[in-house]
C-alpha cells in the first residue's frame, strides 16, 4: 500500500515538472516597444504690422439715387407708348403721348383770340394817340390801361395755357434711367396711378442703420462692401455719403452710401448685406483661424523647433477673417493657422503649403 502511493506522488511530480516547463516554453519575453507620435501637417503665417479694416455688419436696401413717378398732366386717351419695362431711356426721350385733338383745337381757338385782342388793344392805343408799334415809346402806365382795357393780358394767358396743354400731351424722360411700374395701355385714360416709375439705377443710394453705440466709429466717405442677400458671392464697394445726426426710439442712426451699379445686377429695393470697414492702420493682424479656445481662454500656437508651443493671447477689433492682437504676440512670430484645432502645447508638426 505504501508503495502505491510512493508510485502516485512519483507520477504527480513528473506531471507538474513538464507542465511548468511547458509554459515556460510557451511564454516569450515581452518587448516594449515605443512609438513615436506622427507630425501633424500646419500651415503657418508671418506675422507683421499691417493696415486693419475694422468692420460693422449690417441690413440694408437700395434706392434709385434720382427716382421719378411720371404722369400725364391731362386726362385723354393714350394714344402712343413708346417704351416698355426695363427700357433704358435718355433724358428728353419721347416715352408716350395723348390724342392731340382737343388741345389743338383749343390752341386755334386760343391763337384767333390773341390776334382779334391785339386788334383791340392797337384801337385803345390810337384812342391815346399811339401806336402799336410805336410800343417802346407808349408810356408804361398807358400801355398797361390800354392792356386792360382790351383784355389782352388775360387773352394771352389763355393762349400760353393752351399751348402749354398741347405740349403736355406728350410725355418725356426728365432724365437718363430705366422704365419701371409702367400699367397703362394704349386707347385708355392714363388713370390716377404714375403713367410709369422712372429710375437712374447706374449710381444706387444704400440705406441701413448702425446702433448708438457703434456710431461714432462710422465716418463719412468710409468704404463699404455690399452684397445682395440672395447672392452673397456678388461684391461692390461703395462710400458713406450721409449720416442722419438723429437717434430714434430703437437706438439707431440712419446712413445712406453710394454704390456705382456698373453691372446692372443690383434693383431698386434689394436687400442687402453691408459691411463698413474704417482704416485703423498698422495692427499686429491674425487670421481667425488662427485662434482657438483653451480652458475659456484665448490661445494661438506658435511656430517653434517644428513644435507647436502655445501662448495666450489678447484681442481687439475683428472683421470678417481677422483679428487684431494686443498682448502674447509680436511681429516676426510664426503662427499657425490651419491644423491646430487638435494641437497641444509641444505638439510636433510639419509645415506643409
Amino acid at each position: 500500500m505504501i508503495h502505491k502511493k510512493i508510485v502516485c506522488w512519483i507520477f504527480i511530480l513528473i506531471l507538474f515538472a513538464c507542465g511548468a516547463k511547458k509554459t515556460a516554453e510557451e511564454t516569450p519575453e515581452k518587448k516594449i516597444t515605443e512609438v513615436e507620435a506622427k507630425p501633424t501637417p500646419v500651415k503657418t503665417k508671418v506675422l507683421q504690422l499691417q493696415d486693419f479694416n475694422y468692420e460693422l455688419i449690417s441690413n440694408g436696401t437700395l434706392a434709385a439715387t434720382k427716382k421719378a413717378e411720371l404722369r400725364f398732366q391731362l386726362s385723354d386717351v393714350i394714344r402712343k407708348i413708346y417704351v416698355k419695362n426695363g427700357d433704358r431711356v435718355s433724358a428728353g426721350q419721347k416715352l408716350a403721348e395723348l390724342d392731340r385733338f382737343k388741345p389743338e383745337m383749343a390752341k386755334k381757338q386760343a391763337q384767333e383770340a390773341m390776334e382779334r385782342t391785339k386788334l383791340g388793344l392797337a384801337d385803345v392805343l390810337i384812342s391815346q394817340g399811339y401806336l402799336l408799334k410805336d410800343s417802346l415809346n407808349i408810356p408804361p402806365d398807358v400801355m398797361r390801361l390800354a392792356k386792360i382795357k382790351s383784355s389782352y393780358e388775360q387773352t394771352q394767358n389763355n393762349f400760353i395755357e393752351a399751348e402749354h396743354n398741347l405740349n403736355a400731351t406728350t410725355l418725356y424722360a426728365p432724365f437718363g434711367g430705366v422704365i419701371a411700374n409702367l400699367k397703362a395701355k394704349e386707347f385708355n385714360l392714363p388713370g390716377s396711378e404714375p403713367f410709369c416709375t422712372l429710375l437712374d439705377n447706374r449710381t444706387l443710394e444704400v440705406i441701413f442703420n448702425v446702433l448708438e453705440s457703434e456710431i461714432t466709429l462710422v465716418k463719412l466717405n468710409d468704404k463699404i462692401i455690399v452684397s445682395p442677400v440672395v447672392d452673397p458671392a456678388y461684391k461692390l464697394e461703395g462710400r458713406i455719403t450721409e449720416i442722419n445726426p438723429i437717434v430714434d426710439k430703437n437706438g439707431m442712426t440712419q446712413v445712406k452710401a453710394t454704390v456705382n451699379n456698373t453691372d446692372s445686377k443690383l434693383y431698386e429695393g434689394m436687400n442687402l448685406k453691408i459691411r463698413v470697414q474704417r482704416l485703423l492702420g498698422n495692427r499686429l493682424v491674425i487670421p481667425k483661424t488662427a485662434l482657438v479656445m483653451r480652458t475659456n481662454k484665448k490661445v494661438v500656437f506658435k511656430l517653434k523647433d517644428n513644435k507647436a508651443a502655445w501662448v495666450y493671447v489678447q484681442t481687439a477689433q475683428e472683421n470678417t477673417d481677422s483679428y487684431v492682437v494686443t498682448e502674447g504676440l509680436n511681429a516676426g512670430d510664426v503662427v499657425i493657422y490651419d491644423g491646430n484645432i487638435n494641437l497641444a502645447d509641444q505638439s510636433p508638426v510639419k509645415v506643409i503649403e
